[in-house]
């Protein structure tokens, strides 16, 4: 329980220090942003603040600082320091610095401010794997709330996850050719009211069980049976925890907000802050998770869904336990709506395709729309193909993540500012991404496909390719710098 406390107090510390410093080191001014200057009434237009952290934490608080929490607290509760820690040096830094440098390119994309830091051959290669990483969004964030719906429905069956699979997508589109005030900023606060509930009620109980009983926080002998041993902690426990610690898919949303932001001085609490509530909401579902497996042991063998609806229940009771889930359900369908809305902007980007007329937009989706059916479709043959495109999901999102703090040391060094903070976790995130890739094999329990080699050997072999990379992305920053 105190580990626990202590986590979620460094977090909020953590906003109001260390956010402070990378926000003088930023310099954030008075200059028109990209919602005055660009305004087209369709994604820019200026949005209140608090519209815009409502839209920023629900895009980026996804299914995986819920589900791969659970799964993440297998590795025990090293989890409960690894989160904040993570959170606030790594995480909630990309965040608002990917963030500020769309701020500053016009609300750039991400892929095009790859392209203006690492040039142009490397951005177009870059272009197509956000691009194929936003559809594996898309379609994670279709079937994963439609699987829950389809548990909290009585009855259930294949007809509620289908059902739910169509109105769900259906509102992906509408999210996505409109414009972002007529749906997104209505929609979001009415979402933002219900995962604030459900979250605040899940701290509340997990804190009232704790103080009654303190083993539910702790390693029980029985969890400790079931705990992940077979997978070393870096860099497995980083990939597994994909949103909860850092997370390269919040670079792709923080160009929504940053085309409806009325100041500069809004994007610590848009962008760091935000960066560190998910944090917030990780350590809740991860102390659930312990929670539920020290009681029912058995489901630490089971999908994490199951566990999820399993803590809501014992917590919360059948009631209160449906509106949590159902605050879940939002956390996914929040962020795959924004996931089909930046690739269209990404294309629109991309093939410099104006987005103010309505038929544009359309013309741009139909292609998408296609390719996020074909994969939905494929991905709800079997357990197993779902299973492969999350295990992609998960490995592809911390590539993203170590790639973008390389664009944001680049940015920093052209600008005349000491870039150790994002540097340094950067190079930390192509550690773990490239000893991943190395070790990772289908013979490893949910790893995909990698070259298997032992973990000494992975790690020797990736601290070198790291090492490589730092140099890499320091000479180019020292290039064109002030």
């Amino acid at each position: 329980m105190i580990l626990f406390l202590c986590g979620i107090a460094f977090l909020v510390a953590g906003y109001f220090l260390y956010g402070r410093v990378i926000e003088r080191l930023l310099g954030p001014d008075e200059r028109p942003t990209p919602a005055v200057s660009q305004r087209d009434g369709v994604d820019y237009l200026p949005l209140p603040m608090w519209k815009n952290t409502l839209i920023q934490l629900l895009n980026i608080a996804g299914v995986g600082p819920v589900i791969g929490v659970i799964i993440g607290i297998k590795f025990g509760v090293k989890c409960f320091w690894i989160i904040p820690l993570g959170c606030v040096f790594g995480g909630a830094v990309h965040d608002f610095v990917a963030g500020f440098m769309s701020l500053r390119h016009g609300g750039a994309n991400l892929p095009a401010l790859t392209g203006v830091s690492l040039g142009k051959w490397y951005a177009q290669a870059y272009t197509v794997f956000v691009m194929v990483l936003l559809l594996l969004v898309v379609a994670v964030f279709v079937t994963v709330p439609a699987h829950l719906v389809e548990g909290v429905v009585p009855g259930g069956g294949t007809a509620v996850f289908w059902g739910a699979t169509g109105i769900i997508f259906l509102y992906y589109i509408a999210a996505t050719l409109f414009p972002v005030d007529k749906i997104i900023g209505r929609v979001y606060p009415i979402f933002g009211g219900i995962l604030l509930v459900g979250s605040l009620a899940m701290l509340a109980s997990l804190i009232w069980h704790g103080v009654g009983t303190p083993a539910l926080l702790t390693e029980t002998e029985a969890f400790q049976a079931g705990m992940f041993r077979d997978q070393p902690v870096v860099p497995c426990l980083f990939v597994t925890i994909a949103c909860g610690i850092i997370s390269g898919f919040h670079a792709t949303q923080s160009p929504i907000v940053a085309r409806t932001m009325r100041s500069e001085r809004e994007a610590r609490g848009t962008y760091y802050g935000m960066m560190i509530a998910e944090g917030v909401i990780a350590m809740v579902w991860a102390a659930a998770g312990l929670a539920i497996y020290n009681l029912v042991p058995e489901l630490m063998a089971k999908p994490a869904t199951a566990a999820l609806v399993a803590s809501t229940r014992h917590f919360l009771g059948s009631w209160m336990g449906t509106v949590t889930v159902v605050s879940v359900i939002v956390l996914a369908i929040t962020s795959g709506d924004t996931a089909l809305r930046s690739l269209r902007l990404t294309l629109a980007e991309t093939l410099r395709v104006g987005q103010r007329r309505f038929v544009a937009r359309l013309g741009l989706c139909l292609p998408l729309i296609a390719a996020t059916a074909g994969l939905l479709w494929w991905s709800t043959q079997s357990a197993a193909t779902f299973e492969w495109l999350w295990k992609y999901f998960a490995w592809g999102n911390q590539i993203l993540s170590a790639s973008t703090l390389m664009v944001c040391t680049v940015w920093l060094m052209r600008k005349g500012v000491a870039p150790w903070f994002t540097l340094l976790p950067g190079m930390f995130m192509t550690f773990v991404v490239s000893s991943f890739i190395l070790w990772s094999a289908t013979t490893h329990p949910g790893c995909p496909y990698g070259l298997n080699l032992p973990i000494n050997v992975a790690y020797a072999i990736a601290g070198v390719f790291t090492f490589f990379c730092a140099v890499v992305v320091v000479h180019l920053g020292a290039q064109g710098a002030r």
